[in-house]
């Protein structure tokens, strides 16, 4: 019994046979096996053809208004290379990220539908962190196909005579018939006109004649056959040289004629003059000018500097493919369940900010009072007072998706407090609804302006596609009083479990 290594398209197999070897030869086939081995390195596993190509992600910042933004910049967030999230500020940086690169086009989205594009021109660093400048583009308008009325109107019936006009080529004496037809109807090739006669041609036509040499015997005293002629017909003439000027006819003195210009000397207010070279002309010498100057004709487009309190966001995703449209727009069976929800979701949202007032004390025990006479035991009690209010939210913000066809609702709302006595507070809730219709809160985030840098404020961005996988994710801006970050979640089986920060680093953690 022996060993023997077989070599297939899916590898090296090793099989058991019969061999009689002996002791050096079945060392040698050994080696000689273990030497292929080394160097086959095995089947390469081919991508698969649904591993989603390149996917950008970044954040469109603008102040103004959406139509026509005042200032405007982009921050790449992630980089989806081969199934994995890079960091778009850093990913193959040469010197700016892929994420920056010229000519870079984003289509910016809200709630998951396309409203505009924005088209990267040049990048550059603010704060240490890089961003994109560029310029806002409309979505092209859809083809639409003809109507129904036009396609309609292109409908001819050979029975109704209509009152639309109809083109009709002439025809002439010396065209020749249409084949396999004649005039009269009858078949064959070659066919004439049952008259045997041509039409008659348009006395008002102008035909075109050949010249024959024999035009020319007025000029030696041969006799021309050629009719005489017209007097009113054009003749082109050669322009005579200036020998010969004397015979040519003379000019007409309204016809314009074009003259070249003259050189003109050089103004003092264009030029400035140098006594060691006077009255110099030449024309390829710089000007000095007063007023603005072209330069290289470079667009200055407008930059949005720092986080002015008007500024807006928006999803902005950059893919080599194109993606159906998937918006996350969540339908309530029922709109109040949304209302309910959201009460619930506030009450929530007061008490980690500490707006609910505290409970009220426990009542004292009663006292032994006289007895009672008649007229006080008919007395009513006095009604408890009314609930205070509930405190405002500054700043709420209340959304509720469906990042997955057939699920449930996500729930996110972000609200602060005022801060005129206490530090200001910032409060972020991720929520669903659980199997008996009361609020599952998934992830709370609550921290306060004095400790920004160490746990800083979430506030909802936009649910965008980031994995390519037809399932939204929750983009998140997380900003301290120094620097920010963006993150993105992902919500499923009842927990909201962190995909990716940019920037890297503590900062953000929970």
């Amino acid at each position: 019994m022996a060993v023997r290594f077989d070599y297939s398209r899916g590898g090296w197999h090793v099989s058991l046979r019969r061999i009689n070897l002996t002791g050096p030869t079945l060392l040698a086939v050994l080696l000689a096996a273990a030497h292929a081995w080394a160097q086959y390195p095995g089947q390469v596993a081919k991508s698969d053809k649904d591993t989603p190509e390149m996917r950008a992600i970044a954040v469109v910042e603008w102040t103004g208004d959406a139509d026509k933004p005042k200032n405007s910049r982009i921050v790449p967030v992630t980089v989806l290379d081969q199934g994995e999230l890079q960091d778009g500020g850093i990913y193959l940086a040469r010197p700016e990220p892929l994420a920056l690169a010229s000519e870079v086009e984003y289509e910016l989205e809200q709630n998951g539908k396309p409203t505009g594009l924005f088209v990267v021109q040049h990048a550059g660093q603010e704060q240490g962190s890089w961003v994109g400048y560029g310029s806002w583009k409309a979505l092209p308008k859809p083809r639409t196909g003809p109507s129904q009325e036009d396609l309609a109107r292109l409908h001819i019936d050979d029975d109704v005579q209509s009152d639309l006009p109809v083109l009709h080529r002439k025809h002439h004496a010396d065209d020749a018939p249409a084949s396999g037809t004649g005039k009269g109807g009858g078949s064959g090739s070659g066919g004439t006109a049952s008259s045997g006669q041509a039409p008659a041609t348009d006395p008002d036509r102008p035909t075109l004649h050949k010249k024959s040499p024999s035009d020319s015997g007025s000029d030696t005293g041969t006799t021309s056959s050629s009719p005489a002629a017209d007097p009113d017909r054009p003749t082109l003439h050669k322009k005579t040289t200036s020998d010969d000027s004397a015979s040519a006819p003379a000019s007409d003195p309204d016809r314009p004629v074009l003259k070249k210009k003259k050189a003109q000397p050089a103004s003092d207010n264009d030029i400035g003059h140098v006594d060691s070279l006077p009255g110099v002309t030449d024309p390829d010498r710089p000007r000095l000018k007063r007023g603005k100057s072209s330069g290289n004709n470079l667009e200055v487009l407008p930059r949005l500097l720092g986080l002015p309190p008007d500024m807006h966001q928006v999803v902005a995703v950059s893919d080599a493919k194109s993606t159906p449209v998937h918006p996350w727009t969540y339908s309530w069976a029922n709109p109040d369940d949304e209302n309910r929800m959201k009460s619930a979701l506030e009450d929530i949202a007061r008490d980690a900010l500490g707006l609910n007032p505290p409970a009220p004390a426990p009542a004292p025990a009663p006292t032994p009072t006289p007895k009672k006479t008649a007229i006080h035991r008919n007395a009513k009690p006095a009604p408890p007072p009314p609930p205070p209010p509930p405190a405002p939210l500054l700043d709420e913000k209340f959304r509720v998706f469906e990042l997955a066809y057939g699920s449930g609702a996500t729930l996110v709302l972000s609200a602060h407090t005022g801060g005129q006595e206490a530090p200001e507070k910032f409060v972020t809730l991720v929520a669903q609804p659980d199997l008996y219709g009361n609020v599952l809160v998934l992830l709370k985030s609550v921290t306060d302006a004095a400790h920004l840098d160490e746990k800083p404020r979430m506030s909802l961005v936009d649910a965008v596609d980031a994995m390519a996988d037809n399932r939204g994710e929750l983009l998140f801006e997380l900003r301290g009083a120094t620097q920010r970050q963006f993150a993105l979640y992902r919500v499923l089986r009842g927990q909201a479990e962190k995909l990716f920060v940019s920037g890297g680093g503590d900062f953000g953690a929970e």
